[in-house]
């Protein structure tokens, strides 16, 4: 017999024992209910290893950078065993705020002037402990972009930095205008389109570092408007490479996904009047160029794109912002590695929407699809709470850059 077939006998055998020995059960003192528990716990285990737990699929075209990340970033050819009780992407999307811990990070807040006039909430991570790199000037240095509402207090950005602490690295958290408590000094807010701000940034980071390995990593929408500075600047940029996790990469099929019924319920309408309360707070600024009443009627995130959004950048209408936000359009131009995470069960990105034959024509990038996962999910373990797939990924591909990166720099 071949020796899967073993294992699953000595495993119902001993589970059995086990039940016998810690549970009274019977349907009228039988041992059906015994029976009828351990049947299904051993099915369920079936299908799980069968079904759930899977192989990321890794699509690269380059063979020097798939080999350069089966040797210094493994974690993205490993078996991703989701958590065995909460595997479905909504879930797993639903729960990870609550369920993962949050960090102790002492940040630094800078604010920088942009050439309209506005200001730039950056809060940095120094590091200064750092036995790995004790010298300021040239200790590695990450970029962090946080997702559509997100700012340097989310869960998943405090794990990044916990995880680059490690390693020794600084981190500092792009913040987009007029969500980090600093005030608007201008009537603009942010998109994924436009990377203005992201250039101020890069540069002025880079400035203060100059002689510092440097890269970046957005989630969500943040990756979006990474992806989409990456495809527009190509390799004139000082970031070496780039981390991409749940990045939307066809708006409108993230729209449309996301106005089905159940998605609008569990996320669409949470995320508009997000959006919504990240700019009432700034109303007497935007109220000089905006109807900010017909803007706080929004219902979806389509109806705030096309009363404040598409408006604000100039955009003469809505398909043409989300068209122009879409990274699918960029990819072919990213002139440096990036590697990007996505669930194929994300519905913020749907697995069809994703761009698998476009990044097959750019020997700079290399997708990981996992089939599980949800939006920012990768939950794993039993019980989640510390580090997640991402996590992993996060950390192993920022090592790699940083201390084996000059084995890809030459692709």
């Amino acid at each position: 017999r071949p020796p899967c077939a073993m294992d699953w006998q000595v495993l119902t055998r001993e589970l059995s024992l086990y039940l016998e020995s810690q549970v009274r059960v019977g349907f009228f003192g039988s041992g059906v209910g015994l029976s009828l528990v351990l049947g299904f716990g051993v099915a369920y285990a079936c299908y799980y290893l069968n079904s759930i737990a899977k192989k990321p699929q890794l699509v690269a075209s380059n063979d020097r950078f798939c080999r350069f990340l089966e040797e210094y970033c493994p974690v993205v050819t490993e078996t991703y065993y989701p958590t065995i009780w909460c595997w479905e992407g909504r879930v797993q999307t639903l729960l990870r705020p609550f369920i993962t811990s949050r960090p102790q990070v002492r940040y630094r807040n800078e604010l920088i002037k942009t050439a309209d006039g506005g200001q730039i909430s950056l809060d940095w991570f120094d590091n200064n402990d750092s036995s790995y790199y004790p010298d300021a000037s040239t200790r590695p240095t990450v970029l962090l972009l946080p997702g559509l509402t997100g700012t340097s207090k989310e869960s998943y950005i405090l794990h990044m930095i916990h995880q680059s602490e490690t390693l020794g690295y600084r981190c500092v958290v792009f913040n987009n205008r007029g969500i980090a408590g600093e005030e608007l000094l201008t009537p603009r807010t942010y998109c994924a389109a436009n990377t203005e701000d992201l250039e101020t940034v890069i540069h002025h980071v880079h400035s203060l570092h100059p002689s510092a390995p440097f890269m970046a990593a957005g989630v969500s929408m943040g990756g979006m408007l990474l992806l989409n500075y990456l495809g527009k600047t190509g390799r004139d940029t000082p970031l070496m490479a780039a981390a991409i996790f749940s990045a939307g990469w066809n708006v409108f099929e993230s729209i449309e996904s996301l106005e089905k019924p159940l998605n609008w319920l569990l996320f669409n309408y949470y995320l508009t009047t997000c959006l919504q309360s990240s700019i009432s707070r700034h109303r007497q600024m935007l109220e000089k160029l905006f109807d900010m009443d017909l803007v706080m009627k929004a219902r979806t995130i389509r109806e705030f794109d096309k009363q404040f959004t598409s408006v604000m950048f100039g955009y003469r209408s809505i398909d043409d912002y989300y068209e122009d936000a879409s990274p699918c359009r960029k990819l072919k131009s990213v002139g440096i590695p990036v590697l990007c995470l996505n669930s194929v069960d994300d519905v913020f990105s749907p697995g069809h929407a994703i761009p698998v034959e476009t990044a097959k024509q750019n020997a700079n990038v290399a997708l990981v699809l996992t089939s599980c996962g949800g939006h920012i999910g990768f939950l794993e373990g039993i019980w989640p709470r510390k580090c997640t797939y991402m996590d992993r990924v996060f950390k192993q591909f920022v090592q790699a850059v940083f201390e084996h990166g000059n084995k890809i720099f030459s692709m």
